[in-house]
């Protein structure tokens, strides 16, 4: 399928690896020009590198944390010389630490939902102007099931998901006669670095051996495997392109049937 994105440009936050690189490798198949927004600059640098010999198309990319305030903005100052438009922004990054809903600490929250929710607003309303006056823009954020069905856990990361999700869908109404789309993936279990790191955690906690604690992981999705993050790539490609102009607004699972009631 042609998806017409060719030529196009995307803004890509933790492109340096995981579902954020499946995002990146997907669009740039598709002849998308990526800029990669990452903390790691050996990781940046490698990606950036792997992107070029696999697809032809060499990436722009910054270090950036997305936890500190001042990196975030000399971020965003940097990229206003070097990336002035661009046609889509990826959101996405890691989660945040686990913790049930029965504990309270203020400025845990206070720092996770700084680092989760801001970037992308400050990063959207950065280029959302000229989106709107090209009549063509696409905002997609990766998410998590978690929004739909909260984890046990991992209080932080559905509430604030949650939150952006939230904020999306309000953007989408706002936006949606400018040619400006915004969605929201909701990724389940996929072979990434958070995942592996959650899964050995709680592997420790339940006394089990990891591989029998990802076996049963695997055997509770429908499909009976974790997804790769070329396969979340796929599907945001198609919403960043022309042919996904009337889907804004919306939750899509990519989860191997995992929800239960989505």
């Amino acid at each position: 399928m042609e998806l017409h994105l060719k030529g196009r440009s995307a803004i890509i936050m933790g492109g340096s690896q995981g579902l954020g690189l499946g995002i990146a490798r997907a669009l740039a198949q598709e002849g998308v020009q990526p800029c990669l927004l990452a903390r790691s600059e050996d990781k940046l640098k490698k990606a950036a590198q792997a992107l070029t010999v696999e697809t032809g198309i060499t990436p722009l990319w910054h270090v950036v944390d997305f936890s500190e305030t001042d990196s975030v903005q000399s971020c965003l100052k940097a990229l206003q010389d070097s990336v002035p438009e661009t046609d889509i922004i990826i959101s996405n990054g890691g989660g945040p630490p686990l913790g049930p809903a029965t504990t309270c600490d203020p400025a845990l929250w206070q720092k996770e939902a700084a680092t989760m929710l801001l970037p992308t607003m400050q990063l959207v309303s950065q280029y959302l102007p000229g989106m709107r006056q090209r009549q063509f823009g696409r905002v997609i954020m990766v998410s998590s099931t978690s929004v739909a069905e909260p984890i046990p856990n991992l209080v932080l990361s559905s509430a604030l998901r949650s939150a952006l999700a939230s904020w999306g869908k309000t953007l989408a109404r706002e936006v949606a006669r400018d040619g400006v789309t915004v969605n929201t993936l909701l990724p389940g279990r996929f072979e990434t670095d958070r995942i592996a790191s959650l899964n050995k955690i709680r592997a420790e906690k339940a006394g089990i051996p990891l591989d029998e604690f990802r076996k049963q992981k695997e055997d509770g999705v429908p499909v009976g495997r974790y997804g790769q993050p070329e396969e979340l790539g796929h599907m945001a490609a198609f919403l960043a392109s022309p042919l996904a102009s009337y889907i804004t607004g919306t939750c899509i699972p990519v989860d191997g049937g995992l929800l239960h009631g989505f």
